[in-house]
């Protein structure tokens, strides 16, 4: 394989625009069900069901041992070699495992169902809720083993179909329910929903890999090396899920579960559309990383130009996120989330230090050291879950968006200081030039938003989306013209 084809922008910006236009489709779906959820259910109904939701991630993260994660390297160099008969072994490896992850899972449910009821109501019996909870997590640990299996193996058309469609059978299934049950139909959706995305899943996966129930005492052996290499990172993954958790009961006892749900919209309207520019990072970017994880020339060439890719990309969507805000939640949801645009556009500033932090992040999980990803991790939702206790109380569901924004800049700080130490990590100097100006453009922007109104708002905050997008486009233009003529020369000599 041409490294250099692999690794410029060129490449960079084109799988971003792939996995980011999957993405982008995935959201627009899932924004037509929470719309439906929100004018159906109201704030009240969207907080029950965020609460539930938190618990069935948790859950999840406790129980399904790293399956979609571990599964994928080593089937990912069998299918590479090409040997079809250890691949088919391979996978009925990681079926048997995702199969004992999802009785786990059920049982974890109804063991911990009595305790998180005492944790998050005040009111009401809910534990039948949360016991009930293990169909889906049960549903979502075999659906996690069929898609590291669609991953490895490269069916990248399967894959973004498997997400499509599943995203289209949760508002078929939800939406009725939603209206015609109100609360009552919030969990049946929530199981329902993990019915059809795994059913959607194993359709395609058991039609490029049928299903054969061998199971033996060696499989489970064989699978050992997965398990451990996905445990670090599940328990990482646990302690977010758990630090949801309990920033939503703690709401709820605080506040109501109509602040719940207003921090929910917040929190899911400003990281959920990030994630069309950080979804090729899981699928893209890691791999390549890893390839050349001890290379620090390499690796430091690597993550800088991800991070360029990505703040260029990203900074124009938000702060055209930041200035549609007040015409966005209403349209989205309901006029009763008006009161969380302020809370959402102070936690848009906290997208730009997250695009500085995650590429940086991936080198620990490249480099295999589990245990200080598993410790930087917890180490930022500790202060996570700290500082929107702290601003909470202070200024409101207001504060929580500035809490945000705080943890992420802690986040940065501890992952770059990190790995300039262990990793010998060096931004560059372009990168920080980037990052300023777009920065800079991003706070004029929310200071217009709250100093302004009316049409100097809006022509203003336009002006600002501009000149973002104009410095974006002329950043890349060139480093990609620079690429490509660098590639040129090399292949010439």
């Amino acid at each position: 394989m041409n490294n250099h084809d692999e690794d410029g922008y060129g490449h960079v910006l084109k799988y971003t625009g792939i996995f980011g236009g999957v993405q982008g489709l995935i959201i627009f779906i899932s924004l037509v069900r929470n719309k439906c959820m929100a004018l159906f259910l109201g704030a009240g109904g969207m907080g029950f069901n965020s609460l539930l939701t938190s618990v069935q991630n948790f859950a999840s993260q406790c129980t399904n041992l790293g399956i979609s994660f571990g599964g994928v390297p080593r089937l990912s160099e069998l299918y590479e070699r090409g040997e079809r008969s250890q691949i088919d072994y391979y996978i009925q490896v990681i079926r048997l495992w995702s199969l004992l992850a999802a009785v786990m899972g059920v049982v974890f449910c109804v063991v911990i169902s009595p305790f998180i009821d005492i944790l998050s109501f005040t009111w009401g019996n809910h534990t039948l809720h949360y016991a009930l909870l293990g169909l889906a997590v049960g549903m979502a640990a075999i659906t996690g083993g069929e898609m590291a299996i669609l991953k490895a193996t490269r069916k990248l058309g399967s894959l973004a179909k498997v997400q499509v469609y599943s995203a289209i059978a949760a508002v078929l299934v939800s939406v009725p329910l939603y209206y015609y049950f109100w609360h009552t139909g919030v969990l049946p959706a929530i199981v329902l929903i993990a019915a059809a995305t795994m059913l959607t899943t194993i359709f395609y996966s058991y039609r490029c890999f049928p299903l054969r129930l061998q199971f033996t005492r060696q499989q489970l052996r064989d699978g050992a090396g997965m398990i451990s290499l996905g445990v670090s990172f599940v328990l990482a993954a646990a302690v977010g899920s758990c630090a949801e958790m309990l920033v939503r009961s703690f709401l709820n006892v605080e506040g109501s579960l109509e602040d719940i749900g207003l921090y929910n919209v917040g929190y899911m309207v400003t990281i959920t559309y990030a994630g069309m520019v950080f979804s090729s990072m899981e699928n893209d970017y890691y791999p390549r990383l890893s390839a050349i994880n001890q290379d620090i020339l390499a690796t430091n060439l690597t993550v800088n130009k991800q991070m360029e890719v990505s703040l260029l990309l990203l900074s124009p969507m938000l702060v055209a996120l930041l200035t549609a805000l007040p015409l966005l939640i209403p349209l989205l949801f309901s006029e009763e989330f008006l009161p969380v645009v302020a809370m959402t556009q102070v936690a848009v500033l906290a997208m730009y230090f997250k695009v500085l932090t995650l590429p940086v992040a991936y080198i620990t999980l490249a480099r295999g050291y589990s245990l200080f990803y598993l410790m930087l991790e917890s180490s930022y939702f500790i202060v996570f879950v700290l500082l929107i206790m702290v601003c909470y109380r202070q200024w409101g569901i207001f504060g929580t968006g500035v809490a945000i924004v705080l943890a992420h800049v802690f986040e940065y700080i501890l992952i770059n200081v990190f790995a300039y130490w262990k990793y010998d990590y060096r931004c560059t100097w372009q990168l920080v030039r980037y990052a300023t100006v777009q920065m800079v453009i991003g706070v004029m922007a929310l200071a217009v938003s709250f100093l302004t109104d009316g049409w100097v708002y809006w022509i203003t905050e336009a002006a600002l989306t501009a000149v973002s997008t104009a410095y974006s486009l002329y950043v890349l233009r060139r480093k990609t013209h620079l690429w490509e003529t660098l590639k040129r020369k090399l292949r010439a000599s």
